[in-house]
C-alpha cells in the first residue's frame, strides 16, 4: 500500500475512520484509509502471495505477481475476472464519498481546469506589441487602431528606452499607467533596438500562446526580427512613422494600413474614396428622387384642389393667366425710333451726351436711390447701340476710354465710390 499523495511506503496507524483503518503518510502528512477489499478478491491475492502476508492493491497491479500469476498457469479467464473485480473495486474506491469529499479529489478537479484554461488560451492566443519609445511614440488612440488591426486581443506591451534620458520626459510614467512593461538600455547607439530584437526572438518562451507580434519601430535594423518572427510561425506587423501618418505593414501578406496621426483616424485606400464617393452619390440621387415625388405629389393636390374650385364656381369667368417674365438686367424706356438711330449710328459728341443724360434719368425715375457706376452706364449704353463705349468714344475721338470722356466732360461730374465711380448728371449745364 501506497500513500495516494506522494506514493510514499513509509506510513504508520492514526485510528480509525467508519470502521476502516485511518493512516498517516511520514512523509507527506497526508491521512488515507486502507481500501477494502472483498472476500474473493482477498483470496486471490492471498492465494497468489506466495503464502506470504497480505499485499496492497497497489502491489497487487505490480508484474512480480502477475509473473507469479503466469508461472502458476493462471487461465486467460480467472486473469480476466481478476481484471474486472480490481477495476469494479476501483471504481467504488473512487467514485465513494469519503475520496469525493477529500483534498486529493479537489486538486485532481484543479489540475484539471488549469489544463483546460491553458489548452483554451493556446487555441485562442494573444497580440503583443514591441515598441522601441526612443524611436516611435505612440498615444492612446494610435494604440487602441493597432489593436483593432490585429485579430487577437492586444494583451502584452513592452516598452524599450533608456528611461534616464531626458529627451524621454515623462513618457515611462504615461506608458506604465497604460500597462506597458519598461525595459531599460544603456545609452548608445540602436541600444534600444538590440535588447528590443534579443527579447522578441525569443518572445514564445515567455508567452506561448502569442500569435501576432507588431513592430513598432522605423529603423531598418527591425527587420531581422520581422524575418525571425515569421521563421516561428507568427503573424507580424510592422509599424513605422512617414511624416504625419503610421504605416502598418503586415509581413506575412504585404497588405499595408496607413493611419493618420493628425487626424487620428484610418487613411482609406483608392478603392475605399471611390466607394464612398459613389455611395454619396447615390445617397443624393436617392434624396433627390424623393424630393420629387414629394414635388409631384403636392402638384397633384393643388390641381385637383383647383378642380373642386372650378366645380363650385361653373359661372365664374375664365381669366387669362399672365406669366410674366423677369428680366435681371434693365433696360431704359428709349423712344424706339431714337433707338434705332443710335443704335444705327452715333454722328457726335451732343448726341452721344444726350443719349447718356436719357439712360441717367430713366435709371433714376426706376430707381431714385441707385447709385450709378460707370461701369453700369457703359453696360445700358452697350446694350441700346450694339457697340462697347469705348469704340465709341474712340470713334468719335472724344477719348480712350468712357472714363476719360466723362471726366473731361462738362455734363457730367464723377464721384469716387470705393473702386468704382458714381457718374452724376449736371443736368443744369
Amino acid at each position: 500500500m501506497k500513500c495516494p499523495r506522494c506514493e510514499s511506503t513509509s506510513y504508520r496507524k492514526n485510528g480509525r475512520r467508519n470502521d476502516k483503518q485511518n493512516y498517516l503518510c511520514k512523509d507527506c502528512g497526508k491521512q488515507f484509509l486502507e481500501p477494502v477489499f472483498s472476500h474473493s478478491l482477498e483470496t486471490d491475492l492471498l492465494a497468489n502471495s506466495n503464502g506470504y502476508t497480505k499485499v496492497s492493491m497497489a502491489e497487487a497491479t505490480q508484474v512480480p505477481l502477475v509473473k507469479n500469476l503466469l508461472e502458476e498457469k493462471v487461465t486467460e479467464k480467472s486473469l480476466n475476472s481478476f481484471s474486472l473485480t480490481l477495476a469494479e473495486e476501483l471504481l467504488q474506491t473512487i467514485l465513494s464519498p469519503d475520496w469525493l469529499e477529500s483534498a486529493a479529489f479537489s486538486q485532481l478537479l484543479l489540475k484539471i481546469q488549469q489544463k483546460n484554461q491553458i489548452d483554451h488560451k493556446l487555441e485562442t492566443g494573444i497580440s503583443l506589441l514591441l515598441l522601441d519609445a526612443e524611436n516611435l511614440k505612440l498615444d492612446v488612440n494610435s494604440e487602441s487602431f493597432l489593436a483593432s488591426v490585429c485579430n487577437y486581443p492586444l494583451q502584452v506591451k513592452i516598452a524599450f528606452a533608456n528611461w534616464r534620458n531626458p529627451s524621454i520626459g515623462k513618457q515611462d510614467i504615461e506608458l506604465y499607467n497604460r500597462g506597458y512593461q519598461l525595459v531599460h538600455v544603456p545609452e548608445g547607439k540602436n541600444s534600444a533596438d538590440a535588447k528590443m530584437i534579443a527579447i522578441g526572438a525569443c518572445v514564445l518562451r515567455s508567452y506561448p500562446t502569442v500569435k501576432e507580434i507588431l513592430v513598432c519601430s522605423s529603423d531598418g535594423i527591425l527587420i531581422h526580427l520581422c524575418n525571425e518572427l515569421q521563421n516561428q510561425g507568427l503573424i507580424v506587423y510592422w509599424v513605422r512613422r512617414q511624416g504625419q501618418n503610421l504605416h502598418i505593414e503586415n509581413r506575412n501578406t504585404g497588405k499595408l494600413t496607413h493611419y493618420s496621426l493628425a487626424m487620428a483616424t484610418e487613411v482609406p485606400s483608392f478603392e475605399k474614396v471611390v466607394e464612398q464617393i459613389q455611395d454619396l452619390i447615390k445617397n443624393e440621387q436617392e434624396s433627390i428622387n424623393a424630393r420629387l415625388n414629394s414635388l409631384v405629389a403636392v402638384a397633384s393636390l393643388f390641381q385637383e384642389r383647383c378642380n373642386i374650385h372650378l366645380k363650385h364656381h361653373p359661372q365664374q369667368p375664365e381669366v387669362e393667366e399672365i406669366i410674366p417674365v423677369l428680366d435681371n438686367s434693365f433696360t431704359p424706356s428709349i423712344p424706339e425710333e431714337e433707338k434705332k438711330q443710335d443704335s444705327a449710328e452715333i454722328p457726335n459728341g451732343k448726341t452721344l451726351d444726350k443719349l447718356l443724360l436719357k439712360i441717367i434719368q430713366d435709371i433714376k425715375i426706376k430707381s431714385p436711390q441707385t447709385q450709378l457706376s460707370v461701369s453700369k452706364l457703359g453696360s445700358e449704353l452697350q446694350k441700346i447701340t450694339g457697340k462697347s463705349p469705348s469704340s465709341i468714344v474712340k470713334k468719335l475721338k472724344l477719348g480712350s476710354s468712357l472714363t476719360k470722356y466723362l471726366e473731361s466732360s462738362p455734363r457730367f461730374t464723377l464721384k469716387a465710390s470705393g473702386k468704382e465711380y458714381e457718374v452724376i448728371a449736371l443736368l443744369s449745364k
